[in-house]
C-alpha cells in the first residue's frame, strides 16, 4: 500500500507542477510523463520517461521512435506506446495544415511552409506529391515513396495514376534531404526531367519539384530545369 501511495504521488507531480505553473513551465520528461500516465510498480512514469529521453540529442527525435522501439522498453506497453505516437502525430500536424482546411499553393513558399516541419527532421527520403485542382487548391496530400531517390524507385506510372484517379491538373512534388543541404543532385534533376516528361504526355501539369533540407529549400522550377 506504501508503494502503491508513493507512486501515485510521485506519477502525479507533474500533473500538479501543470495546474499550477502552466505546461510551458514543464521539462520535456515530465511533459512525457503525464502522456505515459503512469509507471510500472517499481518506477515512476517520471523514471520511464527518462529513459526514453536520456540519449536523445533533441526532444524532436521523438518523432523518430516506432512502435516496436516503444514496447520494447521496460515500462511502455502497447497502450502507451499508441499514445505517445498518436501525441507526436498530433504535435506533427499542428504544424502543417488540417486536412479540413482548403489550401492553395501559389508559390514554393507556400509549399515551404506545408511541408517544412513534417518532412526536416526525417531520418530517410520521403517523396510526396501534391495533387492540385485547375486553381492550385490541394486536393489531395500523399507520401509515395521512401527512400533514396532514384529512377527506379520513384515510378511515374504511380504518381501520375493517382493524380488521374484524384482529377488533378497538376502535379508538385516534395522530398526531403536528410542531410539537411537541399541541393539538388544528380539523381534529384533526372527524376525531375523524366517526371515532366510523363507529364506533358499525360495532360497533367508538373509545376515543380521541392527539395527541403533543415529549415531552407530549393526550387527546381525556379533553378530553371522545369520549363
Amino acid at each position: 500500500m506504501t508503494m502503491m501511495i508513493k507512486e501515485m504521488h510521485t506519477a502525479d507531480k507533474p500533473r500538479e507542477r501543470l495546474m499550477t505553473y502552466g505546461a510551458d513551465n514543464l521539462t520535456n520528461q515530465e511533459l512525457l510523463a503525464i502522456i505515459i500516465n503512469t509507471g510500472s510498480r517499481d518506477e515512476s512514469s517520471i523514471t520511464v520517461a527518462n529513459r526514453i529521453i536520456k540519449d536523445m540529442k533533441s526532444i524532436r527525435e521523438l518523432r523518430n521512435l516506432t512502435y516496436q522501439e516503444l514496447i520494447q522498453l521496460k515500462g511502455i506497453g502497447a497502450a502507451k506506446a499508441i499514445t505517445i505516437l498518436a501525441v507526436i502525430e498530433i504535435a506533427i500536424r499542428m504544424h502543417t495544415h488540417s486536412q479540413e482546411e482548403d489550401v492553395y499553393i501559389k508559390s514554393p513558399e507556400d509549399v515551404c511552409d506545408l511541408l517544412m516541419e513534417k518532412l526536416r527532421y526525417y531520418q530517410q527520403e520521403h517523396f510526396v506529391v501534391l495533387f492540385l485542382s485547375t486553381k492550385n487548391m490541394i486536393i489531395h496530400q500523399q507520401t509515395m515513396f521512401k527512400g533514396s531517390l532514384n529512377s527506379s524507385i520513384v515510378h511515374p506510372r504511380e504518381i501520375y495514376k493517382e493524380a488521374v484517379k484524384r482529377s488533378a491538373a497538376a502535379i508538385i512534388c516534395v522530398h526531403n534531404h536528410p542531410s539537411g543541404d537541399p541541393s539538388p543532385s544528380r539523381e534529384d534533376i533526372e527524376v525531375t526531367k523524366r517526371l515532366h516528361e510523363c507529364g506533358d504526355i499525360i495532360g497533367v501539369d508538373f509545376l515543380d519539384h521541392i527539395i527541403i533540407g533543415s529549415g531552407k529549400y530549393i526550387s527546381l522550377k525556379e533553378m530553371n530545369y522545369i520549363k
